[in-house]
């Protein structure tokens, strides 16, 4: 990452990392490189660089110039060499495993995460000849009693969903290290303005852009931040494999992205007045929020994030799993919807379990916990 990256704060890199007027039309804002392929001046000028470096623009799955604005912004937030976007977080995250794994490597890997992930992991991977193992990843102490010879990888997520169990990054990655193994976080649920995992030891960076980055719930999208020797193969599976970002999605997120910080704060206050609410609701069982003083990760993200504790929660209700479900056909003004990280919130229930999964917007607090307090009544009264 150029050295002038680390002399600006977060909030000046979301808004100007990767950024200049355009050199053609003054434009301030960056365009969007609608075009699937790029004219070459000559013969010789044939696929130079592939994957987007300058002057290696020739065909959009191998990388375009208004995605290359949102991958250098992610790169210089995380404090990374370099980044590659995708067409989904999905794509992200199986490039990054496939990338740094091979038949006959092993994988330890976080056993609270996404669902998707999950299935991809324990599905797709041991039909590649890869073995997987599935820990507590919490537990130091069953990461490393996991770890064999041929473990390539450790793969978590910070803070996992939808539990909000906090890992430990910078113990995960001395076990990684030790082991030889390159250790991948999955930041969706902080984004780079509350944790910077490479600062931990992180070898590659994850997230779901659709979320956060984008903030608005208009584009699906993934990018991968760390080093170049990583990031450059992730660049070749992502093209080779398909998942290219289409350069209107790379708009949309540069269009989000710039109001991060912003929104990233106001979504922490919300969130924690919302668990404080519900924690002290005689209908609620249980409230899963790293901020709250009861919670066993509490002190560990209170350290790694500067007392930030992100705009997710997750409850369990006194009614079960059928009142979660009353809740939520009662919501007014949060809406009922998978994905996360929108403006607006989120709530699911959770298949399976007595859990609401909630993704608190940026709406006035007292709204919300209005709609949260009448739906809570409302499960109750008509159970």
């Amino acid at each position: 990452m150029p050295d002038q990256h680390r002399l600006h704060d977060l909030a000046t890199l979301a808004i100007h990392a990767g950024e200049a007027p355009d050199p053609t039309t003054g434009a301030q804002n960056t365009p969007i490189y609608q075009t699937a392929t790029f004219a070459l001046p000559d013969a010789s000028e044939q696929v130079k660089q592939p994957g987007g470096q300058p002057g290696g623009y020739f065909y959009t799955r191998e990388g375009n110039p208004t995605t290359r604005v949102i991958e250098t912004k992610v790169a210089a937030l995380e404090g990374a060499e370099a980044a590659i976007a995708s067409a989904s977080g999905m794509g992200v995250i199986s490039a990054a495993l496939l990338t740094v794994m091979n038949p006959g490597d092993h994988l330890v890997c976080s056993n609270a995460i996404y669902p998707i992930s999950q299935d991809f992991i324990t599905s797709e991977l041991p039909r590649l000849g890869i073995d997987v193992d599935m820990v507590d990843i919490t537990d130091l102490d069953a990461v490393q009693s996991a770890i064999r010879p041929r473990t390539a990888a450790i793969l978590t997520e910070f803070l996992s969903n939808p539990d909000l169990d906090v890992a430990d990054i910078a113990g995960l990655a001395g076990i990684a290290r030790d082991s030889n193994a390159r250790l991948i976080v999955d930041n969706t649920f902080a984004t780079p303005y509350l944790l910077r995992p490479i600062e931990h030891g992180a070898d590659i960076v994850l997230h779901s852009a659709t979320k956060y980055i984008s903030g608005h719930g208009d584009a699906v999208a993934g990018i991968a931040a760390g080093p170049d020797v990583l990031i450059a193969p992730m660049r070749r599976f992502v093209a080779r494999y398909g998942s290219p970002i289409s350069p209107f999605n790379s708009w949309l997120l540069i269009r989000g992205i710039k109001t991060l910080h912003l929104r990233m704060e106001r979504h922490c206050e919300n969130a924690s007045r919302l668990a404080t609410f519900l924690n002290d609701h005689p209908d609620v069982q249980r409230v899963m929020y790293p901020g709250l003083p009861e919670h066993p990760g509490r002190n560990l993200c209170n350290l790694l994030t500067d007392g930030w504790f992100g705009g997710m929660l997750a409850f369990e209700h006194n009614g079960g799993e059928a009142a979660c479900h009353r809740f939520a056909g009662h919501l007014e003004l949060a809406c009922r919807a998978v994905s996360l990280g929108d403006v607006s919130t989120l709530v699911l229930p959770w298949t399976g379990r007595n859990l609401v999964r909630v993704s608190v917007g940026i709406e006035s607090i007292d709204d919300l916990i209005a709609d949260f307090r009448q739906a809570l009544a409302a499960s109750v009264a008509t159970a």
